[in-house]
């Protein structure tokens, strides 16, 4: 069964590889990826690991928790199911007012 690891704290120099090689010392990745902004492709200083067993990527996350990489302390734990955004409650429009006579 293989586990999804958090990993953020992330330099905004740090991409996919280095963060797969840096993980990879603790067992199988199957899948490092570092999440990026969509309009500006920088990245937005986090991102997840995937290890194909889940007592490696326990391991990893109490080996590199706190840890730095990059120069940056990075912290790391499982990560959790997205949550399902649905509708924004947010208002897209302004608050406008009323014209006054």
């Amino acid at each position: 069964m293989s586990k999804k690891l958090f990993v953020g704290g992330l330099s905004w120099g740090t991409d996919s590889d280095a963060l797969h090689d840096a993980f990879a010392a603790h067992g199988e990745v199957t899948e490092a990826k570092v999440i990026s902004d969509r309009e500006t492709g920088r990245s937005r200083g986090f991102g997840f690991v995937t290890f194909a067993d889940d007592s490696d990527a326990d391991a990893a996350i109490n080996a590199m928790n706190g840890t730095e990489l990059d120069g940056r302390s990075i912290n790391v734990n499982e990560a959790r199911e997205r949550r399902d955004r649905g509708p924004s409650n947010r208002s897209h429009g302004g608050g406008g007012g009323y014209n006054r006579w």
